[in-house]
């Protein structure tokens, strides 16, 4: 059996959508690969409207322990360099990249950091 939020995940449709659209808390394989093979309009819809700018669903995964889950990118997200859980050290996280600053922002997923390391900006000469 498939939840409904990864048939969502599978069909890359935000969780609303698919509960709108009548899925039921849980379905079988077979009934997710049939919504697959032969989508219904709302789905060709959605796909038609997708703008291709923002995923639907991230795949987040821990660069320390490996950790995985799928999220709903916030418009805030930077590119991370790395994500990982809350509870690693910070002696756990790889180093900072050479010429580069590191940002870290609370709150990505269910449990993760959000690492970003961007270039550092060029002192004037």
């Amino acid at each position: 059996m498939i939840s409904r939020r990864d048939a969502a995940i599978t069909l890359d449709v935000p969780l609303e959508m698919a509960q709108r659209h009548g899925l039921p808390k849980w379905m079988s394989e077979a009934e997710l690969r049939a919504i697959l093979d032969n989508p219904p309009p709302w789905l060709v819809q959605s796909r038609a409207n997708r703008t291709g700018k923002r995923p639907v669903w991230v795949h987040l995964e821990c660069a320390v322990c490996g950790y995985e889950e799928a999220a709903r990118p916030k418009k805030w997200w930077p590119d991370f360099t790395y994500v990982v859980c809350v509870h690693h050290s910070p002696t756990e996280v790889p180093p900072v990249r050479t010429g580069c600053v590191r940002s870290e922002y609370d709150g990505v997923g269910t449990r993760f950091v959000g690492i970003a390391d961007v270039e550092a900006p060029q002192a004037s000469r």
